[in-house]
């Protein structure tokens, strides 16, 4: 049995292809697809497999063929890539299998695809792969089990090239604890965190260790500090790993506010060389936060935990949302003004999207307010629900928010910021060799071959912060390297 993997291709414009990163670090994607290669290690050992990542190399029509069936799996912002994709297979006669974040809860749009397994791979797969064997396999395979994932599957790293990406990622939980009405994580994992066994982890770790891979790991949680002791157990054996192996990597993830609250944890995080987290912080305006569910935001000082935070030694990438019921007519003002006084750098800032499934999509649904599907890319400034507010205002005013947080000299304004919480760690280990090479890129592509005036002036601003931050010049470099790639965003969408 011949086995194709393909995992379509990311929009370049998306806000985390980070594709106008890329020629920083001579990399091709910022991400590998973590759930083909669990997959692929799930289906039986006598079947020969291939895995094509779009982002990183072309389907062709001599790999289509070699298929007895193409798997597909893919995010929503991938959505017209897969329908290309399982037309191409359709053209030349090969079945297709779909699953992944995008079909489970919208696969009716999907036309082409000859096998739906929908759920998670530990509750679903076999039962397909029996059937599929033995010529009985039917169209649609679901399943709503949130199983143990203490078996879970170590990845197939060998399917890939690993020297294509800047990050490769891991996952110790799934699973969050929160009822954010406009978040699809609790119909897909559920609400209940789910966590691996430490060992599990450390040999997961130990599979991209013998792989020669060195850098940057994500960690892609649902939300890491789901159970904050079970979080804690783990740091303290990734910190022993970590020395054992003289710190070959470094690490990202994402959480809730409430990381704010535990010191010891941003510690342990420190020690095992985590160096940024995403946060959904989603509004400055506390009814929007009720509006939405997002109770733990609520009674909180937004700000000040954000501080604490990157005090601890950690950068705040966040998520913002406009398009609530309750945003007020100052809610554009008051977003741009959070995001910069607090130096929130890398800042994710999008129109509401009721994703298919979540308590959101249903009340707008009852409410007959649904326009469109969402495309999955909270950025791409459409609409597809009717808002309470003009939606011509809301739309201005989005674009108009983007646009200002990612002029070049806003930018700037949000790195200093950003340095005046940091406390950058300690005793770290020096610079690796892809950290040199973009140090090196980002001096030849801004600081040198920048069109953009502006741009190249900020640049050079932003490296002599240094000296007044000490220790802090990697994390400018790398702030710097993701703001080509916003900038570059901001301009393609038009905003």
């Amino acid at each position: 049995m011949n086995v194709l993997l393909v995992y379509p291709v990311y929009p370049r414009d998306a806000f985390w292809s980070l594709y106008g990163s890329l020629k920083f670090v001579s990399r091709k994607a910022a991400f590998p697809p973590l759930g083909l290669l669990t997959l692929a290690a799930m289906l039986p050992s006598e079947w020969n497999l291939k895995l094509v990542d779009m982002n990183v190399n072309q389907l062709t029509d001599k790999d289509i063929k070699w298929a007895d069936c193409v798997f597909v799996s893919a995010m929503a912002t991938q959505t017209e890539s897969a329908k290309n994709v399982i037309r191409h297979c359709n053209q030349l006669g090969v079945r297709v299998a779909a699953g992944g974040p995008v079909f489970i809860t919208g696969y009716e749009q999907f036309a082409g695809v000859d096998h739906f397994v929908l759920g998670e791979a530990e509750a679903v797969l076999d039962e397909f792969v029996r059937d599929f064997q033995a010529g009985r396999a039917r169209r649609l395979y679901v399943s709503d089990k949130h199983p143990e994932i203490k078996k879970a599957a170590i990845p197939m790293w060998n399917l890939i090239n690993t020297g294509d990406y800047v990050s490769l990622p891991v996952q110790t939980t799934r699973g969050c604890p929160f009822s954010c009405d406009f978040c699809d994580i609790i119909v897909i994992n559920g609400q209940i965190p789910r966590s691996k066994e430490i060992g599990q982890v450390l040999r997961e770790l130990d599979a991209i260790y013998k792989t020669g891979f060195r850098g940057s790991v994500f960690v892609v949680d649902d939300n890491f500090v789901g159970n904050r002791r079970y979080t804690r157990e783990l740091l303290a054996e990734i910190i022993k790993w970590q020395k054992a192996k003289n710190y070959p990597f470094k690490f990202f993830t994402q959480a809730s506010i409430n990381l704010a609250d535990d010191e010891l944890l941003m510690d342990l995080m420190i020690q095992a060389r985590f160096y940024s987290v995403f946060v959904g912080i989603e509004t400055p305006n506390k009814a929007g936060l009720a509006e939405c569910g997002k109770n733990q935001n609520v009674k909180r000082d937004l700000a000040r935990c954000v501080a604490k935070i990157q005090n601890a030694g950690l950068q705040v990438m966040g998520g913002f949302i406009l398009g609530f019921d309750s945003d007020p007519s100052t809610i554009f003002d008051d977003m741009i003004e959070f995001i910069q006084q607090n130096g929130i750098v890398v800042a994710m800032v999008g129109i509401l999207h009721p994703a298919p499934g979540t308590p959101l999509y249903e009340r707008l649904k009852s409410e007959n307010r649904l326009l469109q599907n969402t495309t999955g890319d909270n950025t791409d400034g459409l609409l597809t629900f009717k808002p309470k507010m003009d939606p011509e205002v809301l739309l201005k005013g989005y674009k108009r928010v983007v646009k200002t947080i990612y002029l070049p000299e806003n930018y700037h304004k949000r790195i200093r910021a950003f340095l005046q919480h940091y406390r950058p760690p300690k005793n770290w280990k020096g610079p690796s060799f892809l950290d040199v090479l973009a140090v090196l890129l980002s001096v030849w592509h801004l600081g040198i071959m920048e069109k953009n005036q502006e741009v190249r002036r900020f640049y050079w601003r932003d490296l002599f912060l240094a000296r007044e931050f000490p220790g802090t010049f990697a994390a400018i470099v790398a702030q710097c390297i993701h703001g080509a790639h916003f900038m570059e965003v901001v301009k393609t969408k038009g905003f």
